[in-house]
């Protein structure tokens, strides 16, 4: 039997609950993972989005430390994993909380979701964490932008598309400090597991579900393709 590629999908919060038609877009989502997942054996790993920010805002303004709300935030990130998995029909009545549970759990044909692990760990590093515990090909990071770009292209229109780019170009690029709720193109932390490890990572809009789903099967896709060999 021809060994099938293992592939962690890490997608933003603000990709899942943006406000905008979620239950839809979450539903089809779900449709489109399973039948990935008949080609390719899948693990989820779900960001925080808005319902981190709202809690690591307040939190803040109520005298809260990084650590504090790092353990608010992950706790958002594993309501949001059971909100996809109510949209897969298999939610878990506890998500996974090491890389090491999910990794042992995966398997082919069943798509395992967890959140965050602990604080100062990203849900993008969690993911290429588990990668690197599954032996996975690649990280497929689905963001609230369709690629890499050399700054943000929302606030400076001149911001130049990066379509393909080595994991060392990435490791300029991203930030290089960690701070409860911020977002940053990788995790630096992240970048370093898949460069050591050689997992490679494809960056998509996580809202456009043909090109998320070529980037999970290792299709040519557009987006972001990191190539960490």
């Amino acid at each position: 039997m021809v060994p099938i590629d293992k592939v962690v999908v890490s997608i933003g919060g603000s990709v899942l609950i943006p406000g905008n038609n979620d239950s839809d877009y979450i539903a089809r989502l779900a449709e489109m993972l399973i039948s990935a997942s008949k080609e390719v054996q899948l693990a989820v790993v779900c960001g925080g989005g808005k319902t981190a920010r709202y809690y690591a805002s307040t939190g803040r303004e109520l005298g809260g430390d990084t650590y504090q709300l790092d353990i608010m935030g992950i706790g958002a990130t594993r309501l949001n994993a059971q909100l996809l998995g109510v949209a897969l029909g298999d939610m878990p009545v506890r998500v996974p909380e090491t890389v090491e549970e999910t990794a042992n759990a995966s398997k082919p044909g069943k798509i395992v979701v967890m959140g965050g692990t602990e604080p100062g760990h990203t849900t993008d590093a969690v993911a290429t964490m588990v990668a690197r515990e599954m032996g996975a090909d690649r990280v497929v990071n689905a963001t609230a932008v369709d690629a890499v770009y050399t700054d943000d292209p929302r606030t400076n229109p001149s911001a130049e598309r990066i379509p393909e780019m080595t994991i060392a170009r990435l490791g300029e690029i991203v930030y290089k400090e960690h701070d409860a709720s911020r977002s940053s193109v990788f995790d630096p932390l992240g970048v370093k597991i898949a460069e050591e490890c050689r997992i490679d990572i494809s960056m998509v809009d996580g809202r456009d579900l043909i090109e998320l789903e070529k980037a999970i099967l290792g299709k040519p896709f557009n987006g972001t393709f990191v190539n960490s060999h």
